[in-house]
């Protein structure tokens, strides 16, 4: 988990490791089972088989009492790290609640995975004890992880949820376009952690910025000449692994401690 793994590079004790990755948990929990909840009638419209109401595992008001009941538990183990970071936390959950309520039908898709991501970010960094906030490069990579995440996790996705009226940015770009964003805001985000912090790019940096790239021309590649491959967005979430992966590389330098008082 990217919460847990950067906590750890960070250098955070068992205490906010444990409860920084619990409330993220939850929270995640949360935004996933409110969004199977909220999209039940259109994934039955289109039978899509790995949903668990399509699948008969679960209905639709379960999901909802889960959703309901994975925020209670994230609010207050987000704000057991404090309240700064508890309230950041609580914030980037809602956002992405609103993502699944209203936004993904709009332009505006994009807009809380974006600040969902940088304020991720800002929670692990400032639940742990003795540091500050986040440099502006950091919450700047992972928003554009964000961004690009959601890009390329709409791709296999396109023409179902257009059939059920969701009509977010990925959409409107249509397909080729969609990729072509989705590995341009994920190239960004490695662009930025390689080149911005302080010292230089190291060996490590550097071979995955150049793995990122090699399957990111691979992805554009197939998505001009195979329309309905699902090839690109396999491999830009293997570009998204990648970008955090360099992220967890560069904690140390993410975030400054805090200042004396």
């Amino acid at each position: 988990m990217l919460a847990a793994s950067l906590a750890l590079g960070l250098g955070s004790g068992v205490r906010t490791t444990v409860l920084v990755t619990a409330a993220v948990l939850a929270g995640q929990l949360s935004v996933g089972w409110s969004n199977d909840w909220i999209d039940a009638g259109r994934d039955l419209a289109v039978a899509r088989p790995d949903k668990p109401v399509v699948a008969g595992l679960l209905d639709a008001g379960v999901l909802r009492r889960w959703a309901f009941g994975a925020l209670a538990a994230c609010v207050p183990l987000s704000f057991a790290t404090g309240l700064v970071p508890g309230a950041v936390h609580v914030v980037a959950v809602a956002s992405a609640w609103s993502y699944n309520a209203w936004l993904k039908r709009t332009v505006w898709s994009w807009a809380p995975y974006a600040v969902s991501f940088g304020l991720l970010l800002m929670f692990v960094a400032l639940a742990q004890p003795g540091r500050g906030l986040p440099s502006a490069w950091g919450v700047l990579a992972a928003s554009l992880l964000g961004v690009g995440a959601h890009v390329a996790n709409v791709l296999p996705d396109l023409e179902d949820d257009a059939a059920t009226g969701v009509q977010g940015l990925p959409h409107r770009l249509g397909r080729k376009r969609a990729t072509a964003v989705a590995l341009g805001a994920l190239l960004a985000a490695i662009a930025v952690v390689v080149l911005a912090p302080p010292g230089g790019p190291g060996t490590a940096a550097w071979v995955g910025a150049a793995v990122a790239l090699g399957l990111a021309v691979v992805a554009g590649g197939v998505a001009l000449v195979r329309r309905r491959s699902r090839l690109p967005f396999t491999l830009s979430m293997a570009v998204a692994g990648v970008c955090v992966a360099l992220l967890v590389l560069a904690a140390p330098d993410l975030v400054a401690a805090a200042p004396a008082t």
